[in-house]
């Protein structure tokens, strides 16, 4: 959307180029373990980043101006200690630690969004869907190139928190969650690559019927 041109993949690209890209990794992973908000409220950090600071940073710079901003609006770090680089006053209590002892069980584990459902799915596999038009300055997990398009739903994957709502304390507000695919042309026009497909992740709320 913004020019860039294409997106050239890295051959061969190893799982981390630098040495601190692991240790923002486990940072953003310990940190997460706190308690302190979830994963819908930390992506959204790093959503809101100013766009000339978002998009002049690496992946994992990214995730690290992120976890600054939750750092600090958790009150779990001061400014001041920020800028030099060091704890100034003594930790605030938190919900929870991870354990270096703990950490591969962690990750195996995950932490499972999914919930029961009390309703049946309002769509099944084979029908059309179109995405609604939204705008929301708050976080959501529906593409803007891919609203008020005409999918097909491929599979119904499971009833999950719903991230809209989840990432700013609104509650779960779980919802059926879908794999939608589409045309190219679909997204974007007759100058699309023919026979280019594209699937994404969509919650109940983000569609209605074609």
């Amino acid at each position: 959307m913004m020019g860039f041109g294409p997106i050239a993949p890295e051959l061969d690209e190893p799982v981390f180029h630098h040495d601190w890209e692991k240790r923002a990794l486990a940072l953003t992973l310990a940190a997460g373990a706190c308690g302190e908000w979830n994963i819908d409220r930390s992506r959204h950090a790093r959503e809101t980043l100013p766009p000339a600071a978002y998009l002049s940073k690496s992946y994992y710079e990214i995730w690290i101006a992120g976890l600054q901003k939750m750092l600090l609006g958790a009150g779990m770090v001061a400014g001041e200690e920020l800028k030099q680089g060091r704890a100034i006053a003594p930790a605030r209590p938190v919900r929870a630690r991870l354990a270096r002892a703990d950490v591969g069980k962690a990750l195996a584990s995950g932490s499972p969004y999914n919930r029961p459902p009390p309703a049946p799915p309002l769509y099944a596999p084979g029908e059309a869907a179109r995405t609604r038009v939204i705008n929301p300055s708050t976080h959501t997990r529906l593409p803007r190139y891919a609203r008020g398009k005409i999918g097909v739903v491929e599979a119904v994957r499971g009833y999950f928190v719903f991230p809209d709502s989840n990432a700013h304390g609104a509650g779960e507000d779980a919802h059926w969650c879908y794999t939608l695919r589409f045309t190219g042309q679909e997204l974007w026009g007759d100058d699309a690559d023919p026979p280019l497909k594209v699937s994404i992740d969509a919650w109940e709320p983000y569609l209605e019927r074609a």
